[in-house]
């Protein structure tokens, strides 16, 4: 079931996507493919819980808008190069084709990049003030990077045909989901000038929600219903 703020939030946040993409001047496949991605159903919870984190410190959803968008633009972009023949080679995704399936690896691979670029576009033209936007701009470049998402996966990557133990896989489950909904908090502090109490109280709730989202999905990867999910069930077993 959907909380009412989702279902609010998600609205603002596909408006301003199609506003954005309507801005861009691209070529047609890749902004096709783009937009496929992007407008495939998502729950938008990333980009919901940074508007709410936001307005819990005082903000207006619309002031921190544009950095919303931003982190799902790059959740999306992740589950692209996810589904990639080179990573976890996945067909389907949120029960449609996956970008490389219906626009081939190649164009999927751009499409990927682009919005990972693009994020960082939005997220530095977010309003308010700009010490502030900049500080929530590298936030977000760390979680997404070397020492954040991408570590996860590759740890994820390294793994696979191999015993590890409940310590790795908490490992892998902060780089690779739990460093991009942390973010969400990140931000919304930054954006408030929130003290270290605060944002220490924030980081540790969004601790224990991205390793219990993390722990669901892969027990629903071996127990769950394709029809339900919109995905393969056994593709991290089968890997």
């Amino acid at each position: 079931m959907k909380l009412d703020f989702l279902n609010e939030c998600s609205e603002l946040i596909n408006n301003r996507i199609n506003e954005i993409f309507e801005q861009q001047s691209s070529p047609e496949i890749l902004k096709k493919a783009m937009l496929y991605s992007i407008t495939a159903g998502g729950k938008r919870l990333r980009p919901a819980l940074t508007m709410q984190f936001y307005k819990a410190l005082g903000g207006k959803y619309e002031d921190i808008l544009d950095l919303a968008c931003a982190v799902e633009m790059i959740h999306t972009y992740s589950l692209i190069h996810d589904d990639l023949p080179c990573m976890d080679d996945d067909d389907t995704r949120r029960g449609k084709p996956s970008c490389h399936i219906a626009f081939g690896e190649d164009i999927a691979l751009l499409a990927g990049d682009a919005l990972l670029t693009l994020a960082f576009e939005t997220a530095s033209s977010n309003k308010g003030d700009a010490n502030r936007v900049l500080k929530s701009v590298n936030i977000l470049s760390k979680a997404a990077g070397m020492c954040g998402m991408c570590a996860g996966q590759t740890l994820d990557l390294e793994s696979e045909d191999k015993q590890i133990t409940a310590d790795n896989l908490k490992e892998i489950h902060k780089g690779k989901t739990v460093a991009m909904i942390k973010v969400c908090a990140q931000i919304a502090c930054a954006m408030t000038d929130a003290d270290e109490d605060t944002l220490k109280h924030y980081e540790r709730y969004c601790d224990d929600i991205g390793l219990a989202f993390q722990i669901q999905d892969d027990i629903l990867d071996v127990v769950g219903d394709y029809k339900k999910l919109g995905k393969p069930i056994n593709s991290d077993s089968d890997n």
